[in-house]
């Protein structure tokens, strides 16, 4: 009986002491947050629309600035433009894109199911900050304005721990 139960301070000693342990690789978790690229705007009854030149060079703008980061997952909306503004991405890192409806997001899902990933994030105006804003766990960043299609927003998550910042990328 004693050796079992040394045994077992033993097994919850190490297994405790893991998580405090120096040697121990931190869990880091890195989410890249974009709204989508300049969007068509010549037809204003069209609630879906491409994106226009500009919006398609700022794309491939993006995947440029994402070329040097190994990413591991891809999310957009299901719309024209946020699905443009990740394909250029998508397709230099071989990568699907995944798509999420910000309307019914579990975001302690989503953290759990990307944790120690690198995650690309494509959005709008509202729902990027929103997203970032649940993320980090408390409401720090306001609706985008409508121009800003230039904004990165970097949230790194250290052993549950995050960390956040907000870039323009012009």
């Amino acid at each position: 009986m004693t050796k079992i139960l040394v045994v077992l301070l033993l097994i919850f000693t190490l297994s405790n002491g893991c998580k405090n342990d120096p040697k121990t690789e931190p869990v880091i978790s890195t989410f890249y947050f974009i709204r989508h690229a300049e969007k068509d705007r010549t037809d204003p009854e069209n609630a879906d629309p491409e994106l226009n030149q500009d919006g398609l060079d700022r794309a491939i703008r993006w995947a440029e600035v994402f070329d040097p980061i190994d990413l591991n997952a891809i999310y957009s909306t299901n719309y024209e433009r946020t699905s443009m503004t990740a394909a250029p991405t998508s397709i230099k890192k071989n990568i699907d894109v995944q798509y999420y409806d910000p309307s019914v997001l579990d975001i302690e899902d989503f953290k759990t199911n990307n944790e120690g990933l690198n995650v690309l994030v494509v959005g709008h105006s509202n729902t990027t900050p929103e997203f970032v804003n649940k993320v980090i766990g408390q409401e720090k960043y306001k609706s985008m304005d409508d121009n800003d299609n230039s904004s990165l927003f970097i949230v790194r998550i250290i052993d549950g721990i995050p960390t956040d910042i907000r870039l323009k990328m012009d």
